[in-house]
């Protein structure tokens, strides 16, 4: 059945609510009922509950879930066994205050590009600690880190967004089998949106961007009162010990990305024998007893748990779109505008808008390329250039969404609440959005 505009109602209901409360899983949850109330009126928990189960039994979902709630425990660890603190007192001793503490943050993002989640997670937590000293507010490190997570994975094509995207080429036929990440690779400087992206954070940091709205707030609170704006379960905040030696922070960190990358990149296994190396290592050390660590383990598992649950109602929601037609509902209304000239930036600002709007990053590509590569052939327009524009969508919906899985993680590993991470980053990701609008634009012309 095609519901027409009114498949937008759940998408802005979202948003409304999100910005009215300030709480982004009721309104998640709120939009998804909405939709199967739209699709099967008063009979929509039978729907509800079925899309529900086939999300958790989803393969995905489960690899996603496992990921995150083991990324808690290695978190924990790091923290209780003091190794995140004295990785700061390292760190704080070479730095000379907060503008090299979020310049050494946004470097830290740049290095660490296999996966969002992994960067996301990992950088947050490992710099908190840091930038606390200097009173950078959680906001202000929670926008570093998201800025240089999806964005980076788009502009690696070793990550796992390069390994997917390059997938989706060959599936549609516009790269020969095994040319896929070929073409993604020869995309690359049409990605506008992740190069501005991650550009625009060190203008930030040194003021040449200034700080406006609610983060300069942020920063001003955090300077002048000391509150940094933090919102974390307890088992995740910087904690001293006096037998933690920097090798307690790295030999983890070191064993998480060997075992992550190494025979083939999979975050599961890198996250699971990163935990197994941590217990042997602080059980030698005496870092803690035996109880304590699993202990520890199970307060990260915890403290996942909000997490979790935005994730999962996310999954949910996408699906709910994806039955109610809204990707193919936008893409019907803006196809008849297209040319030549325009495609690239339509596409941009058209995918941009879905992805931002449903939270689906990888999704609402998936079901644009079909539609979008035979329009690039048709007007004569460069297939990378049009695979550029697609994935900086992909690449702004992640990062700028209030409840995309990239900005739920980052405010995790940052410790700030999702809705304020997500409204103090808006204008800045706004600024790669508008910039990268008018390159798309420049580059079909020329």
């Amino acid at each position: 059945m095609d519901y027409g505009a009114i498949s937008l109602v759940p998408t802005a209901l979202v948003l409304i609510l999100a910005i009215w409360s300030h709480r982004t899983l009721e309104s998640v949850i709120a939009g998804a009922i909405v939709a199967f109330l739209i699709m099967d009126g008063w009979q929509f928990a039978d729907r509800l509950a079925t899309v529900t189960t086939e999300v958790l039994a989803d393969e995905v979902t489960a690899w996603v879930v496992l990921v995150c709630a083991l990324y808690g425990s290695f978190i924990a660890l790091l923290v209780k066994g003091g190794g995140s603190y004295a990785f700061g007192e390292w760190l704080t001793r070479r730095l000379r205050g907060k503008r090299s503490s979020l310049l050494a943050t946004w470097v830290l993002g740049l290095v660490i590009f296999l996966d969002d989640y992994l960067n996301s997670l990992t950088v947050g937590a490992t710099m908190k600690s840091v930038t606390d000293r200097f009173k950078t507010s959680r906001e202000m490190l929670a926008y570093v880190v998201d800025s240089t997570a999806a964005p980076m994975c788009l502009l690696i094509p070793i990550s796992s967004w390069g390994v997917y995207f390059a997938g989706l080429l060959e599936k549609n036929g516009v790269a020969e089998p095994g040319q896929g990440i070929a073409l993604f690779v020869e995309s690359i400087p049409y990605m506008f949106y992740p190069l501005l992206a991650v550009v625009v954070v060190p203008l930030v940091i040194v003021g040449v961007i200034p700080l406006v709205g609610r983060m300069r707030a942020a920063e001003l609170r955090a300077e002048e009162t000391g509150d940094l704006g933090v919102f974390e379960d307890p088992a995740l905040a910087v904690q001293s010990s006096q037998k933690a030696t920097m090798s307690v922070f790295f030999l983890p960190i070191m064993a998480l990305l060997f075992f992550t990358v190494f025979p083939t990149v999979d975050l599961l296994r890198g996250v699971i024998l990163g935990i197994v190396i941590t217990l042997i290592q602080y059980g030698m050390l005496g870092i803690m007893p035996l109880k304590e660590l699993f202990d520890t383990c199970v307060e990260g598992l915890k403290s996942m748990v909000p997490v979790l649950s935005m994730l999962l109602a996310l999954f949910v929601f996408v699906e709910a779109n994806n039955a109610i037609g809204l990707t193919d509902y936008v893409i019907a209304a803006v196809e008849p505008y297209m040319t030549g000239a325009l495609l690239p930036v339509l596409i941009f600002v058209t995918m941009s808008a879905v992805s931002y709007t449903t939270g689906s990053n990888w999704g609402v590509i998936a079901i644009a390329m079909p539609v979008a590569f035979p329009l690039a052939e048709a007007f004569d327009v460069s297939i990378p250039l049009v695979v550029g524009a697609l994935l900086s969508a992909s690449g702004f919906g992640s990062h700028a969404c209030f409840y995309s899985d990239s900005t739920v993680l980052s405010a995790q590993g940052a410790g700030c609440k999702t809705y304020d991470h997500a409204v103090t980053q808006l204008p800045y990701a706004l600024i790669g959005a508008v910039g990268a609008a008018i390159l798309f634009l420049i580059a079909a012309l020329i």
